[in-house]
């Protein structure tokens, strides 16, 4: 429909042009052409919207509703006011619904992309990386956009973000931009040029989105990643052990076994996932396609083995 009424109009435009006054042809279809161009540029970022649908499927490889629901059975989906609690106090995921005051309704695409990717606000302060901007700056930026257009499909809730309740000096946001000058590097994810595509699209999964690493990876005092035991398990904000992700606890379970544990929570042996990752499991992992659960495994078997940390 829009490519036939744009032929439509391109020849009583240029027949117009012909008889302008002081144009002669050759000026007239210049004259057109930069019309043409200019339409197209106004019809740009209509164009660019981003897909809700894949959007939603995005915002599950996310995790994005364990933060920013609450754990009672009525919670409104994306109200925030669920609590992580951490060796610095106890943050409060915020709403991240298009309600003009209690969530994100005055947002531009434009502050969305900045806490993704920069971990700012839309007044410039840095955010805690509680917020776990330190994975998703890897997020492309196509994805960005399909989650913003999702983010806008969500009913508003008006309930209000809940203030964090931080121990001093903690709670001193200005701190923060220290804190991200030494361990937070911006910018979106890189392929492994030597890498199968299903390897790079789990690195993806697991790095960016999933943000596996945020509770698979152990952290210094500061609460910053160690990259050199990337999901080598560790101690969880909760106090909880949190297992080794690598090969060298999990050579001992086949790509089935992974993959069953992944979407049904149950070990080969039986066992139950905890809660924590039962949850991670019916809201994320369970949720993915088959490819995706493939490249996430194929990503899994291919990172560095470290070894299994003291007790």
């Amino acid at each position: 429909m829009r490519r036939s009424g744009a032929r439509r109009d391109r020849t009583p435009l240029r027949r117009g042009f012909r008889f302008l006054p002081g144009l002669g042809m050759g000026r007239s279809r210049r004259f057109a052409g930069a019309l043409a161009l200019l339409a197209a540029a106004s019809a740009g970022p209509a164009s660019a919207q981003g897909d809700a649908k894949r959007g939603e499927y995005l915002a599950k490889a996310g995790g994005c509703v364990a933060c920013h629901t609450e754990e009672r059975k009525d919670a409104v989906r994306f109200a925030g006011g669920r609590a992580l609690k951490t060796p610095f106090g106890t943050f409060y995921g915020p709403n991240i619904t298009p309600h003009a005051d209690a969530g994100i309704g005055r947002w531009t695409e434009a502050d969305f992309v900045r806490a993704m990717r920069e971990g700012r606000r839309p007044d410039g302060a840095s955010y805690f990386p509680a917020f776990p901007y330190p994975s998703y700056t890897l997020i492309t930026d196509a994805d960005l956009r399909d989650l913003w257009a999702y983010l806008r499909t969500l009913p508003p809730s008006d309930k209000a973000s809940r203030a964090h309740d931080l121990d001093f000096p903690f709670g001193w946001r200005f701190l923060v931009a220290a804190w991200q000058w030494l361990y937070f590097t911006p910018g979106p994810f890189a392929p492994d040029p030597q890498a199968r595509p299903a390897v790079n699209r789990g690195a993806y999964l697991v790095r960016a989105l999933g943000h596996c690493g945020e509770c698979h990876t152990p952290r210094n005092a500061l609460g910053a990643l160690d990259r050199d035991r990337h999901l080598g398990g560790g101690t969880g904000p909760d106090g909880k052990r949190v297992p080794n992700l690598t090969p060298a606890r999990l050579k001992e379970w086949s790509d089935e076994d992974l993959k069953y544990f992944l979407t049904s929570g149950l070990t080969p042996d039986g066992d139950v996932a905890a809660e924590t990752m039962g949850e991670v499991i019916r809201n994320t992992t369970g949720e993915l396609t088959p490819a995706d659960l493939d490249a996430l495994v194929a990503y899994l078997r291919s990172v560095p083995a470290v070894p299994e940390p003291p007790r």
